[in-house]
């Protein structure tokens, strides 16, 4: 289920995925909510590791595995409440999706990622998919090259 909104409170995010959590038959813990908070507050691309310490220190006091953040960001993806970026070898980067549409610019050489809107793409998108009798639902575009700072180490 590939769900598009924009931004929404907290409340309302973890609302809906306490309804995920009950439509699974799983439970509601702290360490589901320590993780769903921390994407929340923090606008970055997070890998599952980077996303486990940052919870495990912003959270101390709640013991949580690594294997609790890639099960909860599988269902949180599944369900369209995160959204990830392949980087092959490096792995996926996840991100919340509580923000409007947009597309990535990635680095191939540090891995960051830049994140843009632009209307003439969306325009050209949507006519290509009609010229061709497509029902287009979303999209990923992602972009590789080399960032202005790895192009300056060179």
């Amino acid at each position: 289920m590939k769900m598009e909104f924009t931004e929404i409170s907290y409340d309302a995010f973890l609302e809906m995925f306490k309804e995920i959590i009950r439509k699974n038959g799983l439970k509601f813990t702290s360490q589901r909510e320590a993780i769903l908070q921390t994407l929340y507050e923090n606008p970055e691309h997070f890998t599952s590791e980077n996303l486990y310490l940052l919870v495990k220190e912003k959270y101390p006091e709640i013991n949580i595995g690594i294997a609790t953040v890639y099960r909860t960001l599988a269902l949180l993806e599944e369900n369209g409440l995160v959204s990830s970026i392949s980087l092959g070898t490096q792995g996926k980067k996840f991100e919340i999706a509580n923000k409007p549409h947009h597309d990535h610019l990635i680095c191939e050489e540090c891995g960051k990622i830049i994140e843009f809107e632009n209307e003439k793409i969306e325009s050209l998108q949507e006519e290509i998919a009609e010229a061709n009798g497509f029902a287009l639902t979303h999209h990923l575009m992602q972009l590789y090259g080399v960032c202005k700072a790895c192009q300056q180490k060179r």
